[in-house]
C-alpha cells in the first residue's frame, strides 16, 4: 500500500529519497515526505498530495547524507499533512516510516498518553515513534527488539535516532523490504525499483528479521537478536519488470497478492475468534433492519451478489442487488430500514455514488465497501469498511474483488452477531476459515502450468459458457467476466438449471463450458447440468474440491481447489477462474493491463 525509501552514504539524501520515491508511485499514494539526519539534527518534510507537491517544500540547501522517504496510501486517518509520514517521537530523537497496520494500536497509545507522550496525528505508525522513545535503552537494536515484541499486524519499519548519525535500523513482518548494497552507501526500500537506479545487490528481508543499515556495511539479525548471514541476490531486471516484481504482467501481480490482501482486509476486525469490525453501528437499529439494498457496478456487484445469497440464507433479511447504472432510475422501494451498502474499489464510481445519494435521500443508512480512505463514497457513507487491498492498477479486477468479498462476509458476520442470528460457534468456524484461505489461495496460484494447459486449449473458442448452481453461478458470473475483459473471448455465466430453458441450443461439438462446482447441497444437480452438455459435445471443465471424486470424474479436465466450508468458497473459487483468463490473454497476445475500450475507474456516467 505505502513505499518506503532509505540511504546512507555520501551522496545528497533528498535527491535520492525522492527519486526512490517516484519510483514507487504506481503504487498509488495520497501524500509523501521525507526526513534527512544533518549534524544530529532532524528535518521532515511532508505533505498531503503527489510527490510535487512535496518537492516545492524540500530546501535545497540541505545537505544530509543519511534519510529516509514515505508515501502513505491512508489507512488509519484521512490524507494530511499531519497523517503523512515520517512521524516523530515526542522528544523528537526518534524518526521512522512504517508500512503495515499495527491491531494493537489504540491500546497502546493510551497507554503512552497516560506517560505523558503527545500524538500529532491520528495514525497507528506515530503510536511506534513514541514506543521507541519510551523504551529507549541507548541501543537502536535491543529498543527495536523490545518495541516489536510489543506490536501486533503487521510492519515494515525504517527508524533513525538523530543522535546517531552512522546508522539507521529496519525491521519487517508481513510488510516486503529490501536492501540495497552500494560502495560506501546502502539503500533500503519496499520495492526494488526504488533503488534499483542505484545498486543491483540486495538482501531481502524475511519476517522478523532486523537489519543495521550503515555506510559501509550491512549488519541483519533474527528475531533473537543473533547476527545472519544472508544471500546477496544480483537483480537483473529492467526497472520496468521491477515495478511488476518480475511478474509478467499487473495483473498476474495482484492475482498473486490476493494472500496478503485478505489478511490486510481482516487485520484487527477478528478479536477473541468473532468479528469486531469498529463500525459502531446501534443494536436497536440493526435489528430494525427488515432488507438490505446491494449497489456496485461489474466485478464490485459480483462481490455484492456472493454476500446476498449468504445474508438471505444465514440472516433471514431480504436483498435487493442492482447495478448502480440502474438503481436510481428504477424508484427503488427504500426506507430508514434499508440497509444499503455501496461497493466501488474506487470509491469514485459515478452510478455507485449516485446511487449512495438516492438510497441517502430516502432515509436509508449507509455502508461502504472501498478500498481508498476520503473517496467520496467514504466520506458520504455513515460506514465505512476500507478493504485495504492496495493500488489495484490493472484494469481487470481480482484482489478487489476478493477483498470486497471478505469484508462482506465480515459485515454480515458482524451484523448475525448483534441480531443473534447467527450462533458463536458459526462465526468462529468461519473466522478460522477465513483466516486459512490465504494460505489455500497460495497452494491453487502454485498450479499455474495447469492453466497455461488450459488457455491453450480454449484460446481459439469463439464462445465460451460458465454454469454454477446457487453462489456458484456468482463465481461463474466473475468468471466471464474477467474471460471477456482481456481475452475478448463471447463468454456467458448461467445458472446450471436454465441450460434447459434456451442455452443449450448454443452448446455444439467442442465448445468449453466451466462448471463451478462447490456447493455440496447441489452437488447431484450440477453433475446432472455436466451431463446435458456433454452429450452435445461440449468440452467440460470442473472447478471443485479437490477430494471431489464424482466431479473429477465426470469432467475432461478437473481443477482442484482446497477444501473448505461452502459459505466462503467462492474466495477460493474465483482464483482459477481469474488465471484461466489471464493466461488465456497472453497467449492470444493481448495487452492483459490494458484491455481494448475499458477503463479502471468509471467516474461518468
Amino acid at each position: 500500500m505505502c513505499g518506503i525509501v532509505g540511504y546512507i552514504g555520501s551522496k545528497r539524501a533528498q535527491d535520492i529519497l525522492l527519486s526512490g520515491l517516484k519510483r514507487l508511485e504506481y503504487r498509488g499514494y495520497d501524500s509523501a515526505g521525507i526526513c534527512i539526519l544533518e549534524d544530529q539534527d532532524i528535518k521532515v518534510i511532508k505533505s498531503k498530495g503527489n510527490l510535487d507537491v512535496l518537492v516545492t517544500k524540500v530546501d535545497q540547501q540541505t545537505i544530509g547524507t543519511q534519510g529516509i522517504g514515505h508515501t502513505r496510501w491512508a489507512t488509519h486517518g484521512k490524507p494530511s499533512d499531519e497523517n503523512s509520514h515520517p512521524h516523530m517521537s515526542t522528544n523528537g530523537k526518534f524518526c521512522l516510516v512504517h508500512n503495515g497496520i499495527i491491531e494493537n494500536y489504540n491500546e497502546l497509545k493510551a497507554d503512552l498518553k497516560e506517560k505523558g507522550f503527545i500524538f500529532l496525528s491520528e495514525t497507528d505508525s506515530e503510536v511506534v515513534a513514541n514506543l521507541f522513545e519510551a523504551l529507549d535503552d541507548g541501543n537502536l537494536l535491543t529498543t527495536a527488539r523490545k518495541v516489536t515484541a510489543q506490536l501486533e499486524g503487521s510492519y515494515a519499519l525504517c527508524v533513525l535516532n538523530k543522535e546517531n548519525t552512522d546508522e539507521f535500523l529496519v525491521v519487517r513482518k508481513d510488510s516486503p523490504l529490501v536492501v540495497g548494497v552500494g560502495e560506501g552507501e546502502n539503500f533500503i526500500a519496499s520495492d526494488i525499483p526504488a533503488i534499483l537506479e542505484y545498486t543491483k545487490k540486495i538482501y531481502i528481508l524475511d519476517d522478523d528479521e532486523m537489519a543495521l543499515i550503515k555506510r559501509d556495511a550491512v549488519e541483519i539479525y533474527d528475531k533473537s537478536g543473533d547476527r545472519i548471514t544472508k544471500k546477496l541476490r544480483e537483480i537483473t531486471w529492467t526497472l520496468e519488470s521491477a515495478e511488476k516484481q518480475g511478474y509478467e504482467h499487473f495483473m498476474l501481480k495482484e492475482i498473486n497478492e490476493q494472500p496478503e490482501a485478505i489478511r490486510k482486509t481482516l487485520a484487527g476486525r477478528i478479536k477473541n475468534d468473532m468479528v469486531d469490525l469498529g463500525l459502531n453501528m446501534e443494536e436497536e437499529y440493526v435489528k430494525a433492519i427488515n432488507k438490505i439494498a446491494i449497489v456496485a457496478c461489474g466485478t464490485a456487484n459480483y462481490a455484492g451478489r456472493v454476500a446476498a445469497h449468504l445474508i438471505e440464507d444465514k440472516l433471514r433479511i431480504p436483498v435487493l442487488v442492482s447495478y448502480a447504472s440502474e438503481f436510481r432510475y428504477n424508484n427503488p422501494i427504500i426506507d430508514e430500514k434499508t440497509l444499503t451498502i455501496v461497493i466501488s474499489q474506487s470509491g469514485e464510481t459515478a452510478d455507485t455514488l449516485a446511487g449512495l445519494r438516492e438510497a441517502k435521500s430516502r432515509g436509508a443508512k449507509i455502508v461502504a465497501v472501498t478500498n481508498v480512505v476520503e473517496s467520496s463514497v467514504a466520506r458520504e457513507a455513515d460506514y465505512v469498511i476500507y478493504t485495504h487491498a492496495g493500488p489495484e492498477i490493472a484494469v481487470a479486477s481480482t484482489k478487489a474483488y476478493s477483498t470486497q468479498i471478505a469484508a462482506l462476509y465480515l459485515l454480515l458476520m458482524e451484523l448475525g452477531q448483534i441480531r443473534g442470528s447467527l450462533e458463536d460457534e458459526t462465526i468462529k468456524l468461519w473466522v478460522k476459515e477465513m483466516l486459512a484461505i490465504p494460505e489455500k489461495i497460495q497452494t491453487i496460484l502454485g498450479n499455474c502450468e495447469l492453466f497455461k494447459g488450459f488457455a491453450e486449449n480454449i484460446k481459439d473458442s469463439s464462445s465460451l459458457f460458465f454454469i454454477g448452481r446457487g453462489v456458484d453461478s456468482v463465481s461463474c458470473l466473475e468468471g466471464a467476466l474477467k474471460l471477456k475483459e482481456i481475452s475478448y473471448i463471447h463468454a456467458e455465466a448461467y445458472p446450471a438449471g436454465e441450460l434447459k430453458h434456451g442455452t443449450l441450443a448454443l452448446i455444439t461439438d467442442n465448445v468449453p463450458v466451466i462448471a463451478v462446482a462447490t456447493n455440496g447441497l447441489m452437488l447431484d444437480k450440477i453433475i446432472s447440468n455436466i451431463e446435458e452438455v456433454k452429450t452435445r459435445g461440449a468440452i467440460t471443465y470442473g472447478v471443485a474440491f479437490e477430494d471431489e471424486q464424482k466431479i473429477k470424474e465426470e469432467v475432461d479436465y478437473f481443477i482442484p481447489i482446497p477444501r473448505v466450508v461452502d459459505a466462503i468458497a467462492p474466495l477460493l473459487a474465483v482464483v482459477p477462474l481469474q488465471l484461466l483468463a489471464y493466461y488465456t490473454s497472453v497467449v492470444k497476445g493481448n495487452d492483459v493491463d490494458k484491455p481494448r475500450n475499458l477503463a479502471k475507474s468509471v467516474t461518468v456516467e
